[in-house]
């Protein structure tokens, strides 16, 4: 994980914050509470500007 990005707080699937960063695959966090390995990947910026 890259130091200027935050840490994952909670679980994409189930809001738990029973977070645990795993070896493999890289980058990956393990959710104790309803026991998923996920990775969260950012593809880069949009390029639409919010209306206001």
């Amino acid at each position: 994980m890259s130091e200027t990005r935050a840490a994952i707080m909670h679980c994409p699937f189930c809001a738990d914050e029973d977070l645990h960063p795993v070896e493999e695959p890289h980058g990956a966090w393990e959710c104790r509470s309803c026991l998923r390995v996920f990775a969260v990947k950012l593809l880069g910026l949009s390029t639409r500007r919010s209306a206001g």
